[in-house]
């Protein structure tokens, strides 16, 4: 099965059923399998083929649901970019995947022009919103033909996304998922979850995050419908939303929960129509589980872990909440999850190893890197496979639950995405007066690790935390700005005279014990 058809089959099912709630308008199946039909028409017509890619360059919108179908039915290859992205990482991800074409709102059209032409790409360009480009959205829906749904656009082992996440050497890497992939990744979650067609699932987490993406593509599968907003920045507005339209299913991370529990005129039993709620990104404090349950009686919580590479790893079953509040759970249906030392043997339950993941839903590398391929999937237990080492340390109870206890390299995981160190401090060092950059990760019961800067600057520069802040901001996408600035006269080095980001951080963390590290 391709991941398009899980749209043809709900269209099918149910033609005249609510499938998208977005910006005001309700549409059908039928009308979501329509308009996406027109625009894989009119990608065709342009020049776009099977296996070329397309990037989303889009909020979470109507026009980026019946995008990405769109792509899909092209047998295209779709990747979903956050809208946050600044112009100069935009034109690394066009260089290195070479896309076809680009679907981009209006408001980022002046981004995406800059990226284009930084990268030398002359790839369409299709606009919403009334900007100027080669292909009005609107314009390729009202005036193509629908594709031809019974000639297949390829098979499941055809690239079905290709998403960009931090890699440790500052550059983003393309994690390659195919329709299989994905098809298994979305089966299994929507197992565990007991979705089903009658199931409204609010999302307010962006596409361009697996976490949001796989939202569209469950509810497709199922059936179910669902209510796109763009962000959870008014609470109260979300809440009311949830209310009026009976949500069932409201996947979330920790900083909304904690905004959740802000709230003072939030009572008990306010959403009787909450069947379940998700979390992952980081770990729920226990404190905040509990009063969530106590918000939210109907709804069962769902603590999961997962990464790009193979979307989902983990769920813990909601009775296993009030157990193991610190663990992750168990493997999700149909896949396998351990944790084993340095020579890739399984380790005894306590002791603490890589996470390492066997099943369907593993990516099948990274977008033209064999290095960073080879690294991250390696030979497994049994001859004709390889299966992914996930960079995570981890370590098992006695009856198996798993527990995160950190990240093996610098990569620093933050409100569930990847951040590269290094990426920052690239950033950091465009700073006039800046002389010396680190950036690491500080635990934080709410987004997992926290990003904290740790400069030097010349003695003549007068460069306050906000400035570092609000530059990083011009120039980075929002997870990956620092939360924190600390000046220093000079960073620890090692001996060969390069900045420890492990020193600079038991400056920050244990102040106390760094003469005893050096």
């Amino acid at each position: 099965m391709r991941v398009e058809q899980f749209l043809r089959a709900s269209a099918a099912r149910c033609p005249e059923k609510i499938a998208l709630v977005a910006g005001g308008r309700r549409m059908s199946f039928a009308a979501l399998d329509e308009e996406s039909d027109r625009l894989a028409a009119a990608l065709r017509a342009r020049g776009v083929a099977r296996g070329d890619r397309v990037l989303v360059f889009m909020e979470n919108c109507r026009e980026a649901v019946v995008g990405i179908f769109a792509i899909l039915k092209a047998g295209a290859v779709f990747s979903p970019v956050n809208p946050s992205t600044k112009a100069d990482k935009l034109a690394y991800v066009i260089g290195n995947c070479r896309p076809a074409a680009l679907l981009v709102q209006a408001r980022l059209v002046p981004v995406a022009a800059a990226a284009l032409e930084e990268a030398r790409s002359d790839a369409l360009v299709v606009a919403a919103g009334g900007a100027p480009a080669v292909l009005g959205f609107e314009e390729a829906i009202e005036g193509s033909g629908r594709i031809d749904a019974s000639e297949p656009a390829g098979i499941e082992l055809d690239l079905a996304m290709l998403i960009y996440t931090s890699g440790s050497t500052g550059f983003p890497k393309g994690v390659m998922m195919t329709h299989q992939n994905v098809v298994a990744a979305a089966t299994s979650i929507t197992t565990y979850l007991e979705n089903r067609p009658d199931d409204i699932v609010l999302n307010v987490l962006p596409i361009s995050f697996d976490y949001g993406l796989y939202q569209v593509l469950m509810a497709a599968k199922v059936g179910m419908t669902l209510v796109l907003e763009k962000s959870f920045a008014f609470p109260q507005a979300i809440l009311a939303r949830i209310a009026e339209e009976k949500v069932t299913g409201f996947p979330l991370v920790p900083t909304m929960a904690a905004l959740l529990l802000q709230m003072r005129d939030l009572a008990p039993g306010a959403l009787p129509s909450l069947r379940y709620i998700t979390n992952t990104a980081a770990a729920l404090p226990p404190a905040h589980i509990e009063r969530l349950q106590a918000l939210f009686p109907t709804a069962r919580l769902f603590s999961m872990y997962g990464l790009t590479e193979c979307k989902r790893c983990t769920y813990l079953p909601p009775e296993q909440l009030a157990v193991r509040p610190g663990s992750v759970g168990i493997a999700i249906p149909g896949t396998e999850a351990y944790v084993a030392g340095d020579d890739g043997a399984r380790l005894p339950p306590g002791e603490t190893g890589e996470l390492v993941i066997r099943g369907p839903h593993v990516m099948k590398g990274y977008w033209e890197d064999e290095r960073a391929t080879d690294r991250a999937l390696r030979p497994g237990p049994y001859p004709w496979e390889k299966v992914l080492h996930t960079g995570d340390l981890f370590r098992t109870d006695s009856e198996g639950f798993l527990y995160f206890v950190g990240r093996k390299d610098d990569i620093i995981k933050t409100r569930g995405e990847k951040v590269s160190p290094k990426e920052v401090e690239n950033v950091l060092y465009a700073l006039p007066g800046l002389r010396e950059a680190a950036v690491i990760g500080v635990p934080d019961p709410i987004l997992g690790q926290a990003l904290h800067a740790v400069i030097a600057v010349e003695p003549d520069a007068d460069l306050t935390e906000q400035e570092v802040i609000r530059h990083c901001a011009r120039n980075l996408e929002d997870f990956m700005v620092p939360r924190r600035v600390t000046f220093r006269h000079e960073l620890p080095k090692t001996t060969t005279g390069k900045i420890s980001r492990r020193l600079v951080a038991l400056q920050i963390l244990e102040p106390g014990t760094l003469e005893a590290a050096e």
